[in-house]
């Protein structure tokens, strides 16, 4: 929560200087069809539930991450159609991760996961001008996404390239300096959101909304080659999410 407040603060801070600036906006078009492009920067916090993936790491003697959701960087762009008044098309693109560590004593093996979920499609927008210099878009993304589990198994401390050829040469019944799977998981990915945005000038425009990352049809492999059976229908990157956005373009 931490970084969700730092970034709304930032978000405050660019639109308070913004204020401060005499450079003109466009004049009013509270009712005006809008036209044009923009595009930019959108971090937001995904609430996601960690829960089933933490039962398995834990019970892999690994330890569990975080549960206070996620951090998502990316960005997106649009441009009005012109063919229907105040409708936008454009792209979106998200991801984050979380990791934990754990080390067991008695063998000194360390054991680390690295859970990283992301997002990408097309955007549709219908935008309505509320009154000067603010609107509000109403849409959803279509598109693909999902998540990866990254699990590391090694001997603890520095690895070297004196442990890695040891343990490509030695036998599957011994122990290994580091072991690496990767769990994918693919889905087909739909978000519908609402965002307020604001124009502070011109050209620049900062915007804070609302989503919901939903995620079905799920195709899981292992190491990107072997299919993975069994997988918990309630491990996936789907959940609440707040979305920013520092937006450049005609406003």
């Amino acid at each position: 929560m931490k970084n969700l407040a730092s970034l709304l603060l930032m978000l405050a801070l660019i639109a308070s200087l913004g204020l401060a600036q005499e450079e003109p906006i466009p004049p009013r078009r509270t009712r005006a069809m809008k036209f044009g492009a923009l595009g930019g920067f959108t971090p937001g916090w995904l609430k996601l539930d960690v829960g089933p993936v933490n039962d398995f790491l834990q019970a892999g003697k690994g330890a569990a991450l975080s549960s206070d959701g996620m951090i998502l960087l990316g960005g997106a762009g649009a441009a009005y159609i012109m063919v229907v008044p105040n409708l936008r098309i454009g792209g979106w693109g998200m991801s984050g991760s979380l990791k934990s560590t754990s080390l067991e004593e008695a063998t000194g093996i360390r054991r680390d996961a690295e859970l990283n979920a992301g997002f990408g499609g097309v955007t549709v927008e219908y935008v309505f001008p509320i009154v000067e210099r603010l609107d509000v878009a109403v849409g959803a993304m279509l598109g693909g996404g999902g998540i990866d589990l990254t699990l590391r198994r090694s001997n603890g401390g520095n690895i070297t390239w004196a442990d890695e050829q040891n343990s490509f040469g030695s036998n599957l019944s011994s122990p290994l300096a580091t072991v690496t799977t990767t769990l994918t998981g693919s889905y087909f990915v739909w978000i519908p959101s609402v965002n307020v945005e604001y124009a502070i000038l011109g050209w620049l425009g900062v915007r804070l909304g609302a989503s919901y990352v939903g995620m079905s049809a799920p195709s899981w492999k292992a190491d990107s080659k072997y299919e993975l059976l069994g997988v918990p229908t309630k491990v996936s990157g789907k959940g609440f999410m707040i979305n920013t956005g520092i937006m450049f373009g005609t406003f």
